[in-house]
């Protein structure tokens, strides 16, 4: 695939798998055997455990949505530069839903050999997230 496609093709995984919670195009978008490593830290493996991932995500923020804002593509590499927003409705990192509204930065690098994505590494600002979920300081 040229680095345009790639681009696209990371463009369908935010905005229609992520975005949209079509699992359904786990198959056509991601590698069998892809790593993924998302902003907390935590390594998934294979598709089953990236779409566990993505559940995760959306059972804490239902309207979790990924904006990209710039790619970079050379090769079979692609770089997004993203902003992440959502409301906080559920459990996450232990911290029980606040029903607060989140907007934080971050970055994915992908590979993406053979026409899907094989290797992800998610770089969210963590810290900022965390900052806008923690109890109120009496």
């Amino acid at each position: 695939m040229t680095p345009e496609e790639n681009k696209r093709l990371v463009r369908r995984y935010y905005e229609e798998f992520w975005n949209g919670w079509r699992f359904d195009l786990a198959e056509e978008l991601i590698d069998p055997e892809i790593s993924f490593r998302g902003s907390p830290g935590r390594i998934v493996a294979g598709r089953a455990g990236l779409v566990g991932y993505v559940k995760h995500v959306q059972s804490a923020f239902p309207d979790f949505h990924n904006s990209i804002e710039e790619m970079i593509a050379e090769g079979d590499r692609v770089v997004a530069r993203l902003l992440y927003t959502g409301t906080h409705q559920g459990e996450i990192f232990g911290l029980p839903a606040t029903g607060r509204r989140i907007r934080y930065s971050g970055v994915g690098i992908f590979r993406l050999p053979d026409s899907r994505i094989a290797d992800a590494w998610v770089l969210g600002d963590l810290a900022g997230l965390l900052l806008q979920l923690r109890p109120e300081q009496k």
